[in-house]
């Protein structure tokens, strides 16, 4: 078999969209689907906000796990047996929110539904991706992440119309249906074939033409604990961690905080804005990025425009809109490049069979951890009341700041050891 498809396309790329849509169903149910779910249940049953609240972070914290042991269930049960019985968690679970009867039931649909999610989330992006691209897998990773984007911008208008004009039980069941044939299909035909299978090459150079390899060459192998005890994998996991939890919960309470100056609609359209600057930048660095750069100062600068974006949200006091709308821009610009750029910084830290482990291992710590930001970020937004400041979102956009800035410590602090 020649190296290259017979269209003349590398076959990785295919792999890529294939990823891209994976990314987009995953992240459209198993992220974006339960802040629409939260509401949907509390409409219809009445049961505290808290009780539901606490759901949404047990189906985070149950994705974590899966995540964190997805290399483990790949060589267990297969890649394409666990992606399938992903979309099979992430249906169920959507559907048992949609029909549960009691609380107790809530939290059963959001452990079953955290399982999918977990099983196509971050660490599911990097296994299907990374065999396939050495030197342009900064450009691979960042269409396949862009892929979870475009289900937020999809799924978040569509749960909310479904559900409205179908009822919850019918969206879920409908929508849940559709993710179990699609994955189904890509996971038999396109997405756990490997370039050794098919006589490949990765980044789709000829047999006597292996692509440099940015992977770093002297790094020793790190197995069992020994990969805790890395210095460069603690730093990069704290990282990401902080970085993922200002944004999870800044995002989860935005709306409602920028609602009040800007009109729901204008709100709406701002939220958008985050996405498409999250697209953007995540591909411009991913296609511009050379393969020698120094990846851990550009998780800095990205974050630093994340805090600057932070810090202006705070200067507009909850009623200059220019000021609102130039912090939605500045955080929504590194804000794709907080889950595409550690697994880059892995794989040019660490030896090559420790990358996957390392990656899906900070992704379920960061999952883990931000599935108890919008709870915090929710107590200072009624800090904020409590002192009389109204409810503006200083204390909130501080705390954000506050773990934008020391991610970008822990960048830093990692580089010294690199």
């Amino acid at each position: 078999m020649g190296v290259v498809a017979r269209s003349g396309t590398f076959y990785g790329w295919r792999v890529v969209n294939g990823a891209s849509v994976l990314a987009a169903f995953g992240w459209g149910v198993g992220f974006y689907g339960p802040p629409v779910f939260l509401s949907a249940v509390r409409e219809t049953t009445g049961w505290p906000l808290t009780v539901i609240s606490a759901a949404v972070t047990v189906h985070f914290l149950a994705g974590a796990l899966t995540g964190a042991n997805l290399p483990w269930l790949y060589r267990r049960l297969g890649a394409a047996r666990v992606t399938k019985a992903a979309a099979l968690g992430l249906a169920a679970g959507a559907l048992g929110w949609a029909v549960a009867a009691a609380p107790w039931q809530l939290f059963v649909a959001a452990v079953v539904g955290g399982f999918g999610w977990g099983g196509m989330s971050a660490s599911a992006l990097n296994a299907i991706v990374a065999p396939w691209f050495v030197r342009t897998r900064p450009a691979a990773l960042a269409m396949a992440y862009n892929g979870a984007s475009v289900g937020g911008i999809i799924f978040s208008p569509l749960w909310v119309l479904a559900i409205g004009g179908l009822g919850f039980p019918l969206a879920a069941a409908a929508i849940g249906l559709v993710v179990i044939v699609v994955m189904w299909v890509l996971a038999d035909r396109l997405l756990f074939r490997s370039p050794e299978a098919m006589q490949l090459v990765p980044d789709g150079g000829g047999p006597g033409a292996l692509p440099r390899p940015s992977t770093s060459m002297a790094a020793r192998p790190l197995p069992g604990s020994l990969l805790w005890r890395d210095w460069r994998f603690r730093t990069l996991a704290a990282g990401m961690t902080l970085g993922l939890f200002a944004q999870v919960g800044l995002m989860a309470h935005l709306f409602s905080l920028l609602t009040p100056v800007l009109g729901a609609r204008q709100a709406g359209i701002a939220m958008g804005l985050v996405t498409v600057m999250a697209i953007t930048g995540r591909t411009v660095l991913g296609w511009t990025m050379p393969v020698t750069a120094d990846r851990r100062l550009i998780a800095c600068a990205s974050y630093a425009a994340q805090l600057a974006g932070s810090v202006v949200l705070i200067a507009a006091a909850g009623a200059s809109a220019p000021l609102l709308l130039l912090g939605v821009v500045l955080f929504g610009v590194g804000f794709g490049n907080a889950t595409s750029l550690p697994p880059l910084i892995a794989q040019v830290e660490l030896a090559k069979d420790d990358v996957q482990r390392a990656v899906a291992l900070i992704v379920g710590i960061s999952q883990g951890a931000y599935a108890f930001a919008p709870v915090l970020f929710g107590l200072l937004r009624a800090t904020d009341l409590s002192t009389g400041g109204g409810d503006i979102g200083t204390y909130a956009y501080a705390l954000a700041a506050l773990a934008q800035a020391l991610a970008i410590a822990a960048f830093l602090a990692g580089r010294r050891a690199t």
